[in-house]
Protein backbone atom coordinates (compact mmCIF):
# COMPACT_ATOMS: atom_id res chain seq x y z
CA UNK A 1 0.00 0.00 0.00
CA UNK A 2 2.96 2.36 1.22
CA UNK A 3 4.92 1.89 -2.23
CA UNK A 4 1.52 2.78 -4.35
CA UNK A 5 1.01 6.36 -1.91
CA UNK A 6 4.73 7.18 -2.59
CA UNK A 7 4.53 7.29 -6.31
CA UNK A 8 4.53 10.75 -7.48
CA UNK A 9 1.52 10.83 -8.84
CA UNK A 10 -1.86 8.53 -8.55
CA UNK A 11 -5.15 8.65 -10.18
CA UNK A 12 -7.90 9.29 -7.84
CA UNK A 13 -10.62 7.10 -9.05
CA UNK A 14 -12.72 7.12 -5.78
CA UNK A 15 -14.46 9.33 -3.88
CA UNK A 16 -11.48 10.24 -0.50
CA UNK A 17 -12.90 9.58 2.57
CA UNK A 18 -11.96 12.99 4.73
CA UNK A 19 -14.42 15.41 6.40
CA UNK A 20 -16.36 15.60 3.14
CA UNK A 21 -13.37 15.90 0.90
CA UNK A 22 -14.38 14.86 -3.17
CA UNK A 23 -12.21 14.42 -5.82
CA UNK A 24 -12.61 13.91 -9.65
CA UNK A 25 -11.46 10.88 -11.09
CA UNK A 26 -10.79 12.80 -14.63
CA UNK A 27 -7.68 14.54 -13.18
CA UNK A 28 -4.60 13.26 -11.26
CA UNK A 29 -3.73 14.06 -7.55
CA UNK A 30 -0.75 16.26 -6.88
CA UNK A 31 1.14 14.71 -4.14
CA UNK A 32 3.89 15.94 -1.91
CA UNK A 33 5.62 13.24 0.23
CA UNK A 34 7.03 15.00 3.26
CA UNK A 35 9.73 13.33 4.90
CA UNK A 36 9.84 14.19 8.73
CA UNK A 37 12.40 12.57 10.93
CA UNK A 38 10.23 11.56 14.07
CA UNK A 39 6.51 10.38 14.21
CA UNK A 40 3.15 12.66 15.45
CA UNK A 41 2.16 11.82 19.04
CA UNK A 42 -1.21 13.56 18.33
CA UNK A 43 -3.10 15.84 16.09
CA UNK A 44 -4.63 17.50 19.04
CA UNK A 45 -3.43 21.36 19.29
CA UNK A 46 -3.76 20.94 22.94
CA UNK A 47 -1.77 17.90 23.29
CA UNK A 48 1.57 18.56 21.18
CA UNK A 49 4.66 19.92 21.84
CA UNK A 50 7.11 18.88 19.08
CA UNK A 51 8.25 20.34 15.55
CA UNK A 52 7.31 17.75 14.04
CA UNK A 53 3.54 17.65 15.06
CA UNK A 54 3.41 21.74 14.56
CA UNK A 55 4.05 20.86 10.69
CA UNK A 56 1.63 18.92 10.54
CA UNK A 57 -1.03 21.06 12.72
CA UNK A 58 -0.10 23.88 10.52
CA UNK A 59 -1.27 22.39 7.73
CA UNK A 60 -4.60 21.15 9.38
CA UNK A 61 -5.73 23.73 11.70
CA UNK A 62 -5.33 27.84 11.05
CA UNK A 63 -4.88 29.89 14.15
CA UNK A 64 -5.70 33.65 14.23
CA UNK A 65 -2.64 34.71 12.89
CA UNK A 66 0.04 32.70 10.82
CA UNK A 67 2.95 32.94 9.11
CA UNK A 68 4.14 32.43 5.54
CA UNK A 69 6.10 30.46 3.26
CA UNK A 70 9.28 33.11 4.81
CA UNK A 71 7.97 32.74 8.01
CA UNK A 72 6.57 36.09 8.10
CA UNK A 73 2.96 37.18 10.03
CA UNK A 74 0.27 36.84 7.87
CA UNK A 75 -3.47 36.85 8.75
CA UNK A 76 -4.89 33.66 9.69
CA UNK A 77 -9.05 32.78 10.73
CA UNK A 78 -8.91 36.43 11.62
CA UNK A 79 -8.61 39.08 8.93
CA UNK A 80 -7.71 42.11 10.71
CA UNK A 81 -6.73 43.08 14.12
CA UNK A 82 -6.36 46.09 16.40
CA UNK A 83 -4.42 47.03 19.80
CA UNK A 84 -5.97 49.59 22.23
CA UNK A 85 -3.37 52.57 23.02
CA UNK A 86 -2.17 50.43 26.14
CA UNK A 87 -0.89 47.40 24.34
CA UNK A 88 -3.33 45.16 26.81
CA UNK A 89 -6.78 44.22 24.29
CA UNK A 90 -6.00 42.89 21.38
CA UNK A 91 -9.64 42.61 18.99
CA UNK A 92 -9.57 40.06 16.40
CA UNK A 93 -11.93 40.54 12.77
CA UNK A 94 -12.37 36.57 11.72
CA UNK A 95 -13.04 35.96 8.47
CA UNK A 96 -16.90 35.56 7.49
CA UNK A 97 -15.81 32.99 4.79
CA UNK A 98 -14.02 30.88 7.38
CA UNK A 99 -15.70 27.44 7.88
CA UNK A 100 -14.63 24.29 9.85
CA UNK A 101 -14.28 20.88 7.08
CA UNK A 102 -17.45 20.14 8.00
CA UNK A 103 -18.90 22.98 6.32
CA UNK A 104 -19.78 24.93 9.83
CA UNK A 105 -18.37 28.32 10.68
CA UNK A 106 -15.41 29.24 12.65
CA UNK A 107 -17.22 31.58 14.98
CA UNK A 108 -15.27 34.17 17.83
CA UNK A 109 -16.89 30.93 20.41
CA UNK A 110 -14.53 28.92 18.86
CA UNK A 111 -11.37 30.17 19.72
CA UNK A 112 -13.22 31.46 23.62
CA UNK A 113 -13.49 27.18 23.98
CA UNK A 114 -10.13 26.73 22.63
CA UNK A 115 -8.37 29.47 25.00
CA UNK A 116 -10.65 28.09 28.13
CA UNK A 117 -9.81 24.52 27.47
CA UNK A 118 -5.87 24.64 26.77
CA UNK A 119 -6.29 26.34 30.57
CA UNK A 120 -8.40 23.67 31.69
CA UNK A 121 -6.13 21.65 34.03
CA UNK A 122 -7.68 18.78 32.55
CA UNK A 123 -6.47 19.16 29.70
CA UNK A 124 -3.02 18.58 30.57
CA UNK A 125 -2.19 20.75 27.92
CA UNK A 126 1.78 20.89 28.17
CA UNK A 127 1.86 24.41 26.55
CA UNK A 128 -1.28 26.26 28.70
CA UNK A 129 2.03 28.62 30.38
CA UNK A 130 1.72 30.16 26.63
CA UNK A 131 -0.96 31.72 27.05
CA UNK A 132 -0.15 32.93 30.82
CA UNK A 133 -0.14 36.64 29.36
CA UNK A 134 -4.14 36.32 29.13
CA UNK A 135 -5.61 38.28 32.45
CA UNK A 136 -6.97 35.13 34.21
CA UNK A 137 -5.54 32.28 32.26
CA UNK A 138 -3.25 31.07 34.48
CA UNK A 139 -5.20 31.46 37.27
CA UNK A 140 -7.60 29.04 35.47
CA UNK A 141 -4.78 26.90 34.85
CA UNK A 142 -3.68 26.62 38.77
CA UNK A 143 -7.38 26.37 39.83
CA UNK A 144 -7.26 29.66 41.41
CA UNK A 145 -9.96 30.86 38.89
CA UNK A 146 -12.82 30.44 36.53
CA UNK A 147 -12.82 30.38 33.03
CA UNK A 148 -15.28 32.80 32.36
CA UNK A 149 -12.82 35.13 34.26
CA UNK A 150 -10.23 34.71 31.31
CA UNK A 151 -10.06 38.10 29.14
CA UNK A 152 -11.29 36.18 25.95
CA UNK A 153 -14.44 37.10 24.88
CA UNK A 154 -16.93 36.72 21.90
CA UNK A 155 -18.09 40.38 21.12
CA UNK A 156 -20.70 38.72 18.51
CA UNK A 157 -19.67 36.20 16.13
CA UNK A 158 -16.88 36.75 13.68
CA UNK A 159 -15.17 39.29 16.65
CA UNK A 160 -12.95 38.25 19.45
CA UNK A 161 -11.95 40.55 22.21
CA UNK A 162 -8.42 39.16 24.03
CA UNK A 163 -7.46 41.06 27.36
CA UNK A 164 -3.60 40.86 28.44
CA UNK A 165 -2.18 41.30 32.17
CA UNK A 166 0.32 43.39 30.27
CA UNK A 167 1.93 44.52 27.31
CA UNK A 168 3.14 41.46 25.41
CA UNK A 169 5.15 42.24 22.37
CA UNK A 170 5.14 38.84 20.92
CA UNK A 171 1.54 38.05 21.30
CA UNK A 172 1.09 38.31 18.04
CA UNK A 173 3.76 35.94 17.11
CA UNK A 174 2.82 33.73 19.60
CA UNK A 175 -0.69 32.99 18.24
CA UNK A 176 1.26 31.79 15.11
CA UNK A 177 1.25 28.53 17.30
CA UNK A 178 -0.60 25.56 17.45
CA UNK A 179 -1.20 25.16 20.99
CA UNK A 180 -3.35 28.83 20.45
CA UNK A 181 -5.52 26.98 17.50
CA UNK A 182 -9.13 26.44 17.56
CA UNK A 183 -10.99 23.17 18.05
CA UNK A 184 -14.41 21.99 16.93
CA UNK A 185 -16.64 22.28 20.55
CA UNK A 186 -19.17 20.63 18.69
CA UNK A 187 -17.16 17.96 17.42
CA UNK A 188 -15.06 17.05 20.79
CA UNK A 189 -18.49 16.87 22.62
CA UNK A 190 -20.03 14.69 20.08
CA UNK A 191 -17.05 11.66 19.53
CA UNK A 192 -14.94 12.54 22.79
CA UNK A 193 -11.61 11.02 22.03
CA UNK A 194 -12.50 9.65 19.15
CA UNK A 195 -12.67 13.48 17.81
CA UNK A 196 -8.67 13.40 16.26
CA UNK A 197 -9.25 10.13 14.24
CA UNK A 198 -8.40 10.48 10.14
CA UNK A 199 -11.83 10.93 8.53
CA UNK A 200 -13.42 12.24 12.08
CA UNK A 201 -11.14 15.43 12.76
CA UNK A 202 -12.89 18.29 12.38
CA UNK A 203 -10.45 21.45 11.39
CA UNK A 204 -9.99 24.63 9.62
CA UNK A 205 -6.38 24.35 7.92
CA UNK A 206 -6.06 23.89 4.12
CA UNK A 207 -5.88 20.06 4.81
CA UNK A 208 -7.87 17.22 6.77
CA UNK A 209 -6.29 13.92 7.93
CA UNK A 210 -7.60 11.26 6.08
CA UNK A 211 -5.23 8.22 7.11
CA UNK A 212 -2.77 7.86 10.04
CA UNK A 213 -0.99 4.54 10.39
CA UNK A 214 1.37 5.06 12.79
CA UNK A 215 5.37 4.89 12.33
CA UNK A 216 4.61 4.48 8.19
CA UNK A 217 2.73 7.91 6.93
CA UNK A 218 -0.09 10.17 7.30
CA UNK A 219 -2.64 11.27 4.76
CA UNK A 220 -4.01 14.87 4.65
CA UNK A 221 -5.94 16.03 1.45
CA UNK A 222 -7.11 19.12 0.78
CA UNK A 223 -10.05 20.81 2.40
CA UNK A 224 -12.59 22.35 -0.05
CA UNK A 225 -14.43 24.23 2.53
CA UNK A 226 -10.44 26.40 3.56
CA UNK A 227 -11.29 29.51 2.77
CA UNK A 228 -8.16 30.19 0.49
CA UNK A 229 -8.87 26.13 -1.19
CA UNK A 230 -8.06 28.02 -4.79
CA UNK A 231 -4.39 28.44 -3.91
CA UNK A 232 -3.89 25.35 -2.26
CA UNK A 233 -1.77 23.33 -5.11
CA UNK A 234 -1.47 19.49 -3.28
CA UNK A 235 -4.46 17.41 -3.51
CA UNK A 236 -2.24 15.17 -0.72
CA UNK A 237 0.21 15.44 1.29
CA UNK A 238 2.00 12.69 3.10
CA UNK A 239 3.79 12.83 6.23
CA UNK A 240 5.96 9.94 6.23
CA UNK A 241 8.57 9.44 9.36
CA UNK A 242 11.96 8.35 9.08
CA UNK A 243 14.11 8.47 11.65
CA UNK A 244 17.26 7.22 10.44
CA UNK A 245 18.68 9.97 8.44
CA UNK A 246 20.60 7.60 6.32
CA UNK A 247 17.82 5.84 5.33
CA UNK A 248 15.56 9.04 4.61
CA UNK A 249 18.32 9.98 2.23
CA UNK A 250 18.42 6.78 0.28
CA UNK A 251 14.50 7.41 0.43
CA UNK A 252 15.10 10.71 -1.15
CA UNK A 253 17.06 9.65 -3.67
CA UNK A 254 14.74 7.03 -4.55
CA UNK A 255 12.19 9.38 -5.52
CA UNK A 256 10.08 8.37 -2.39
CA UNK A 257 10.40 11.27 -0.94
CA UNK A 258 10.00 15.20 -2.05
CA UNK A 259 11.53 16.55 1.33
CA UNK A 260 13.22 15.48 4.21
CA UNK A 261 13.61 17.96 7.40
CA UNK A 262 17.10 16.60 8.58
CA UNK A 263 20.33 15.03 7.65
CA UNK A 264 23.09 12.48 8.53
CA UNK A 265 25.69 15.40 9.39
CA UNK A 266 28.39 13.02 9.61
CA UNK A 267 27.73 12.82 5.45
CA UNK A 268 27.21 16.29 4.80
CA UNK A 269 30.19 17.03 2.85
CA UNK A 270 29.22 13.83 0.33
CA UNK A 271 24.66 14.64 0.51
CA UNK A 272 26.09 18.67 -0.92
CA UNK A 273 28.08 16.85 -3.79
CA UNK A 274 25.26 14.39 -4.59
CA UNK A 275 22.50 16.49 -4.09
CA UNK A 276 23.91 19.99 -4.93
CA UNK A 277 21.70 22.90 -4.47
CA UNK A 278 19.14 20.31 -2.87
CA UNK A 279 20.25 20.30 0.38
CA UNK A 280 19.47 23.01 2.50
CA UNK A 281 21.26 24.36 5.48
CA UNK A 282 21.15 27.96 6.95
CA UNK A 283 20.37 29.88 10.69
CA UNK A 284 18.03 28.73 12.83
CA UNK A 285 16.70 30.02 15.40
CA UNK A 286 17.07 27.45 17.77
CA UNK A 287 19.18 26.04 20.80
CA UNK A 288 20.39 22.19 21.65
CA UNK A 289 20.99 21.90 24.96
CA UNK A 290 21.08 18.93 27.58
CA UNK A 291 18.40 18.91 30.61
CA UNK A 292 19.78 17.99 33.45
CA UNK A 293 17.61 16.88 36.28
CA UNK A 294 18.27 19.57 39.05
CA UNK A 295 15.64 18.11 41.84
CA UNK A 296 17.46 15.16 42.11
CA UNK A 297 21.14 14.37 43.64
CA UNK A 298 24.01 14.65 42.89
CA UNK A 299 22.76 16.65 39.89
CA UNK A 300 20.61 19.39 42.77
CA UNK A 301 24.43 21.10 43.00
CA UNK A 302 24.87 23.86 40.83
CA UNK A 303 28.54 23.62 40.95
CA UNK A 304 28.40 19.68 39.69
CA UNK A 305 26.23 21.03 36.70
CA UNK A 306 29.09 23.53 35.75
CA UNK A 307 31.75 21.31 36.06
CA UNK A 308 30.03 19.24 33.51
CA UNK A 309 28.93 21.87 31.37
CA UNK A 310 32.58 23.63 31.27
CA UNK A 311 34.22 19.79 30.48
CA UNK A 312 32.18 19.50 27.40
CA UNK A 313 34.32 20.57 24.20
CA UNK A 314 31.58 21.98 22.04
CA UNK A 315 33.79 22.94 19.25
CA UNK A 316 35.12 19.59 18.66
CA UNK A 317 31.10 18.86 18.88
CA UNK A 318 30.32 21.30 16.69
CA UNK A 319 33.40 20.93 13.90
CA UNK A 320 33.58 16.96 13.72
CA UNK A 321 30.16 16.04 15.05
CA UNK A 322 28.25 18.26 13.20
CA UNK A 323 30.87 19.22 10.44
CA UNK A 324 30.12 22.93 11.42
CA UNK A 325 26.77 22.57 10.58
CA UNK A 326 25.90 24.04 13.89
CA UNK A 327 27.73 26.28 16.34
CA UNK A 328 28.61 25.87 19.81
CA UNK A 329 26.15 27.47 22.19
CA UNK A 330 26.99 28.81 25.77
CA UNK A 331 23.39 30.69 26.41
CA UNK A 332 19.93 29.29 26.03
CA UNK A 333 18.67 32.31 23.64
CA UNK A 334 20.35 31.73 20.30
CA UNK A 335 21.78 34.91 18.50
CA UNK A 336 19.91 36.55 16.06
CA UNK A 337 17.11 38.02 17.96
CA UNK A 338 16.72 41.85 17.12
CA UNK A 339 17.64 43.93 19.92
CA UNK A 340 18.62 41.26 22.52
CA UNK A 341 22.04 40.05 24.17
CA UNK A 342 22.18 36.48 24.92
CA UNK A 343 23.78 35.85 28.18
CA UNK A 344 26.74 33.73 28.02
CA UNK A 345 28.27 31.43 30.51
CA UNK A 346 31.18 32.83 32.11
CA UNK A 347 33.75 30.23 30.96
CA UNK A 348 32.82 30.60 27.25
CA UNK A 349 35.54 32.33 26.37
CA UNK A 350 38.82 30.15 28.34
CA UNK A 351 40.40 27.93 26.88
CA UNK A 352 39.10 24.67 26.47
CA UNK A 353 42.11 22.97 28.55
CA UNK A 354 41.62 25.45 30.93
CA UNK A 355 38.07 24.65 31.47
CA UNK A 356 38.76 21.22 31.60
CA UNK A 357 41.12 21.57 34.44
CA UNK A 358 39.01 23.73 36.27
CA UNK A 359 35.94 21.25 36.41
CA UNK A 360 38.38 18.27 37.22
CA UNK A 361 39.07 20.40 40.30
CA UNK A 362 35.13 21.05 41.31
CA UNK A 363 34.62 16.90 40.55
CA UNK A 364 37.91 16.03 42.87
CA UNK A 365 36.69 18.04 45.18
CA UNK A 366 32.94 16.81 45.26
CA UNK A 367 35.00 13.53 45.37
CA UNK A 368 34.53 12.09 41.82
CA UNK A 369 37.84 10.74 40.07
CA UNK A 370 38.68 8.20 37.45
CA UNK A 371 38.91 6.02 40.72
CA UNK A 372 35.72 6.81 42.12
CA UNK A 373 34.02 7.67 38.90
CA UNK A 374 30.79 9.86 39.01
CA UNK A 375 27.97 7.71 37.33
CA UNK A 376 25.97 9.76 34.66
CA UNK A 377 23.35 8.31 32.20
CA UNK A 378 22.74 10.49 29.10
CA UNK A 379 19.02 9.74 27.56
CA UNK A 380 19.06 10.40 24.04
CA UNK A 381 16.07 9.97 21.05
CA UNK A 382 16.72 7.90 18.07
CA UNK A 383 19.13 9.95 15.55
CA UNK A 384 22.55 8.89 14.55
CA UNK A 385 23.58 12.90 15.19
CA UNK A 386 22.29 12.65 18.99
CA UNK A 387 23.88 9.32 19.23
CA UNK A 388 27.42 10.79 17.92
CA UNK A 389 26.90 14.02 20.55
CA UNK A 390 26.53 11.81 22.92
CA UNK A 391 29.33 9.58 22.38
CA UNK A 392 31.53 12.65 22.17
CA UNK A 393 30.31 13.84 25.21
CA UNK A 394 30.59 10.19 27.11
CA UNK A 395 34.30 10.39 25.86
CA UNK A 396 35.16 13.88 26.84
CA UNK A 397 33.75 13.33 30.57
CA UNK A 398 35.70 9.81 31.07
CA UNK A 399 39.12 11.12 31.76
CA UNK A 400 37.82 13.55 34.29
CA UNK A 401 36.34 10.43 36.68
CA UNK A 402 32.51 10.79 35.35
CA UNK A 403 31.17 7.16 34.47
CA UNK A 404 28.73 7.99 31.34
CA UNK A 405 26.04 5.21 30.35
CA UNK A 406 24.18 6.26 26.75
CA UNK A 407 20.09 5.34 26.76
CA UNK A 408 18.42 5.55 23.30
CA UNK A 409 14.52 5.70 22.56
CA UNK A 410 12.47 6.86 19.48
CA UNK A 411 11.93 10.54 19.62
CA UNK A 412 8.44 9.62 20.53
CA UNK A 413 9.10 7.57 23.69
CA UNK A 414 11.84 9.74 24.70
CA UNK A 415 9.55 12.90 24.72
CA UNK A 416 6.69 11.16 26.49
CA UNK A 417 9.35 10.46 29.24
CA UNK A 418 10.25 14.14 29.64
CA UNK A 419 7.23 15.32 29.84
CA UNK A 420 5.61 13.09 32.65
CA UNK A 421 8.79 14.31 34.66
CA UNK A 422 10.51 10.85 34.38
CA UNK A 423 13.56 9.76 36.48
CA UNK A 424 17.02 10.39 34.62
CA UNK A 425 20.25 12.57 34.78
CA UNK A 426 20.58 14.10 31.16
CA UNK A 427 18.47 14.22 28.45
CA UNK A 428 19.07 15.43 25.23
CA UNK A 429 16.06 18.51 24.05
CA UNK A 430 16.06 21.02 21.67
CA UNK A 431 14.32 24.42 21.58
CA UNK A 432 12.95 25.77 18.65
CA UNK A 433 11.55 29.36 18.62
CA UNK A 434 8.03 29.67 18.97
CA UNK A 435 8.31 33.09 18.21
CA UNK A 436 10.99 35.66 17.50
CA UNK A 437 11.27 36.57 20.64
CA UNK A 438 14.03 36.10 23.91
CA UNK A 439 10.93 34.44 26.18
CA UNK A 440 10.04 31.37 24.23
CA UNK A 441 13.73 30.32 25.11
CA UNK A 442 13.62 31.51 28.51
CA UNK A 443 9.76 30.56 29.62
CA UNK A 444 10.89 26.58 29.37
CA UNK A 445 12.58 26.95 32.15
CA UNK A 446 9.62 28.83 34.56
CA UNK A 447 8.69 26.37 37.15
CA UNK A 448 5.21 26.08 35.83
CA UNK A 449 6.06 25.05 32.00
CA UNK A 450 4.97 21.53 30.69
CA UNK A 451 8.78 21.99 28.87
CA UNK A 452 11.23 22.89 32.29
CA UNK A 453 12.44 18.91 31.64
CA UNK A 454 14.91 19.70 34.66
CA UNK A 455 12.61 20.91 36.56
CA UNK A 456 14.69 24.39 37.54
CA UNK A 457 12.80 26.25 40.08
CA UNK A 458 14.56 29.18 41.08
CA UNK A 459 12.78 31.75 43.00
CA UNK A 460 15.16 34.36 41.57
CA UNK A 461 14.85 33.84 37.81
CA UNK A 462 10.50 33.70 38.51
CA UNK A 463 11.34 37.10 40.09
CA UNK A 464 13.55 38.20 37.14
CA UNK A 465 11.50 37.14 34.54
CA UNK A 466 8.11 38.91 36.04
CA UNK A 467 9.94 41.77 36.31
CA UNK A 468 10.65 41.53 32.56
CA UNK A 469 7.53 40.78 31.74
CA UNK A 470 6.14 43.90 33.97
CA UNK A 471 8.45 45.98 31.11
CA UNK A 472 6.41 44.77 28.33
CA UNK A 473 5.49 47.93 27.29
CA UNK A 474 9.20 49.10 27.25
CA UNK A 475 11.10 46.88 24.31
CA UNK A 476 14.90 47.98 26.11
CA UNK A 477 14.01 47.35 29.04
CA UNK A 478 12.38 44.18 28.72
CA UNK A 479 15.29 42.85 26.59
CA UNK A 480 17.73 43.94 29.29
CA UNK A 481 15.46 42.50 31.85
CA UNK A 482 15.06 38.87 30.01
CA UNK A 483 19.15 38.97 29.92
CA UNK A 484 19.78 39.57 33.29
CA UNK A 485 17.23 36.75 33.99
CA UNK A 486 18.90 34.75 31.35
CA UNK A 487 22.10 35.36 33.21
CA UNK A 488 20.43 34.03 36.22
CA UNK A 489 19.72 30.44 34.81
CA UNK A 490 23.26 30.22 32.81
CA UNK A 491 24.85 30.26 35.97
CA UNK A 492 22.55 27.99 37.98
CA UNK A 493 23.25 25.62 34.91
CA UNK A 494 19.57 24.97 34.75
CA UNK A 495 19.58 23.09 31.51
CA UNK A 496 23.01 22.79 29.72
CA UNK A 497 23.13 24.62 26.15
CA UNK A 498 25.13 23.19 23.81
CA UNK A 499 24.72 24.15 20.03
CA UNK A 500 22.79 26.63 18.21
CA UNK A 501 20.95 25.24 15.47
CA UNK A 502 21.15 25.43 11.87
CA UNK A 503 18.37 23.61 9.41
CA UNK A 504 19.19 20.81 7.81
CA UNK A 505 16.70 20.17 5.00
CA UNK A 506 16.65 18.26 1.58
CA UNK A 507 14.77 19.48 -0.89
CA UNK A 508 13.75 18.30 -4.04
CA UNK A 509 14.62 20.65 -6.85
CA UNK A 510 11.19 19.85 -8.60
CA UNK A 511 9.24 22.08 -5.10
CA UNK A 512 8.73 25.61 -5.33
CA UNK A 513 7.93 27.81 -2.33
CA UNK A 514 9.72 25.88 0.06
CA UNK A 515 11.77 29.03 1.33
CA UNK A 516 14.56 29.19 3.94
CA UNK A 517 14.04 30.98 6.74
CA UNK A 518 15.56 30.90 10.00
CA UNK A 519 12.03 29.65 11.77
CA UNK A 520 12.32 26.62 9.07
CA UNK A 521 8.56 26.68 9.05
CA UNK A 522 7.12 25.64 5.48
CA UNK A 523 3.58 25.40 5.35
CA UNK A 524 2.38 23.16 2.90
CA UNK A 525 -0.29 25.31 1.00
CA UNK A 526 2.34 27.31 -0.23
CA UNK A 527 4.39 24.84 -1.94
CA UNK A 528 4.03 23.33 -5.41
CA UNK A 529 5.89 20.86 -7.29
CA UNK A 530 6.25 20.59 -11.12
Amino acid sequence: MLKNMLKATVFATTMAVAAGAFYSPAFAESVYNRGTAAESESVDPHKTSTVYEANVLRDLFQGLVMQDQKANLIPGAAESWTVSDDGTVYTFKLRKDGMWSDGSPVTADDFVYAFHRLEDPATGAEYASMLYPVKGAEDVNTKKGKPEDMGVKAIDANTLEVTLKAPTPYFLEMLTHQATYPVSKASIEKLGADWIKPGKLVSNGAYTLAEWVPNDHMKLVKNPKFWDAATVKFDVVNYIPTEDRSSAMKRFEAGELDSYDDLPTEQLADLKTKFGDQIHVGPYLGTYYYAIKTDKAPWNNPELRTAISMAIDRDFIAEKVWQNSMLPGYSMVPPGIEGYTPAMAKYADMPQIDREDAAKKILEKLGYTPEHPLKMEIRYNTSENHKNTAVAIQEQLKPLGVDVTLLNTDTKTHYSFLEQKGDYDVARAAWIADYKDPETFLGISRKASGNNYSNYNSPAYEAAMDKAAAAGGKPEERMKELSEAERILVDDVGQIPLLYYSYHDIVSSKLHGFVDNVMDIHPSRFVSKD
